[in-house]
């Protein structure tokens, strides 16, 4: 069955990076787009970006130029690399196809607090 495992969240201080990690098994990784989402508390889950199975991305407005998804097809992983991080980026950050199927991870949290 899908399995979605999220790694590499935790606590950074505003500006700070992190490198999360997805490693994705139950499916054909290599054909489908993937994308990340977040959960802040209280909020509805949210697309953070979205990557081809080419390796074409976008990206919300929110995070435009600050982060960058990639995947290695070889590994079946996909990582959301996360540069001057902001409070408001704070959240669960999980990983899915795109569009998103039922099917979620445990997510990994990021907390951005100085």
């Amino acid at each position: 069955q899908v399995q979605l495992v999220e790694s590499g969240g935790g606590l950074v201080q505003p500006g700070g990076s992190l490198r999360l990690s997805c490693a994705a098994s139950g499916f054909i990784f290599r054909i489908n787009a993937m994308g990340w989402y977040r959960q802040a508390p209280g909020k509805q889950r949210e697309l953070v970006g979205s990557i081809t199975s080419f390796g074409n991305t976008n990206y919300a407005d929110s995070v435009k130029g600050r982060f960058t998804i990639s995947r290695d097809n070889a590994k079946d992983t996909l990582y959301l690399q996360m540069n001057s991080l902001k409070p408001e980026d704070t959240a669960v950050y999980y990983c899915n196809l795109f569009p998103r199927m039922p099917t979620w991870g445990q997510g990994t949290q990021v907390t951005v607090s100085s």
